[in-house]
């Protein structure tokens, strides 16, 4: 389905009432269900989305989804993962509470393109097939004192080459429909696309669909190697080979179809210590968070002042022993103890201070 012949009557196509929304910070598109509640964009989450209605939206705002990915993430597994991901952070800022950021999940789609294209190609490569061939390698027993041949059975490979004509049909190749679609792999990882059920306008109730960015003559490119692939195992299976190497060939593809598969994930998000929103995407089969991990300088503080005061408490009472040494010696040792104490506790105090900063300065790098 090329956009330039996409129709225009997004319901006709999604089986829902679905209006494009935009955010006004990071400029990520969706789809949403009118009169729905204002929503923080999951990508960035420092601005609510906005109604869209700009005509060069339409094209992927009416691009034919097929496929949803399963959504295999159970609550009790989601709610693990916020809380591991919260106890991750040393001094994590207040509003980091799992309970929190549970209240504000979102449940989100993102975007890939499925292309069906007719390839007719000449190809060539080298089969190869597997034989055993048997080799005999001596050894000294020195407990018998004489040489014993041993027979060793090896699989090996013979290399052909072939020739051939391929004419064939493919169907849903995958390819990115989002320019940041090589971040959200790496941060999120790759979703399991083999239990996915046809789409339904269901699937898609009180959830955000992320509208691609990528146009499908820019996603095609990145579409060709994954046919090249299969192209490959299809020859090797044709020639009743077990390996395949060098495989060139020269296709024209036509019949282009374009569609869509949805990919769930979650999102939410927390407030630092500037009070400036934190967002977080949640894998929707495996759990993985991605965002940015910020540890709380302000509950560092208060930790050092609550450490602080406590080595001049116990400095204080040191002293007013020691005081009262004078009179009974006894009370000396336990004075002494006290500095002691107090100058540990007060050099521990830096500790939060340092942890935080480490670990946001490790953050920022990575």
């Amino acid at each position: 389905m090329s956009e330039l012949t996409l129709p225009v009557d997004i319901a006709s196509v999604w089986g829902a009432d679905l209006e494009p929304r935009f955010c006004p910070r990071c400029d990520w598109r969706y789809l949403a269900q009118p009169g729905a509640a204002a929503t923080r964009c999951p990508h960035c989450a420092r601005a609510e989305l906005q109604p869209l209605a700009a005509p060069e939206t339409l094209a992927f705002a009416t691009a034919e989804p097929e496929l949803v990915a399963a959504s295999t993430l159970s609550a009790e597994a989601l709610a693990q993962c916020i809380q591991e991901f919260a106890a991750s952070i040393p001094f994590a800022p207040q509003d980091l509470d799992p309970a929190t950021l549970r209240g504000r999940l979102q449940r989100c789609y993102l975007p890939l393109w499925l292309v069906d294209a007719d390839a007719q190609a000449v190809w060539q490569a080298e089969v190869g097939f597997d034989y055993e061939a048997a080799s005999h390698r001596e050894h000294f027993d020195d407990n018998r004192g004489a040489w014993d041949t041993e027979r060793i059975i090896e699989t090996r490979i013979r290399w052909e080459p072939r020739v051939g004509r391929l004419q064939r049909a493919y169907h849903n190749v995958a390819a990115p429909a989002l320019e940041a679609d090589a971040a959200l792999r790496q941060g999120l990882g790759v979703h399991d696309l083999r239990g996915a059920q046809p789409y339904a306008p269901a699937l898609v109730e009180r959830a955000l669909v992320r509208l691609p960015d990528r146009s499908t003559a820019d996603a095609w490119p990145d579409s060709v190697p994954a046919v090249q692939r299969v192209a490959a195992q299809e020859c090797q299976q044709a020639a009743s080979a077990q390996h395949i190497r060098d495989f060139h060939w020269t296709p024209e593809f036509s019949g282009h179809n374009w569609t869509l598969l949805l990919q769930p994930v979650y999102a939410t998000y927390y407030l630092d210590d500037e009070r400036q929103p934190q967002a977080l995407l949640l894998h929707g089969q495996m759990g993985q968070v991605m965002g940015a991990r910020r540890a709380s300088p302000q509950r560092a503080q208060r930790m050092t002042l609550i450490l602080v005061a406590i080595a001049a408490v116990l400095l204080i009472l040191s002293l007013v022993c020691g005081g009262v040494g004078v009179l009974f010696p006894p009370l000396l040792i336990a004075a002494g103890l006290g500095v002691l104490l107090a100058v540990a506790v007060g050099v521990g105090a830096l500790a939060p201070i340092i942890i935080v900063w480490r670990f946001n300065r490790q953050q920022a790098g990575e």
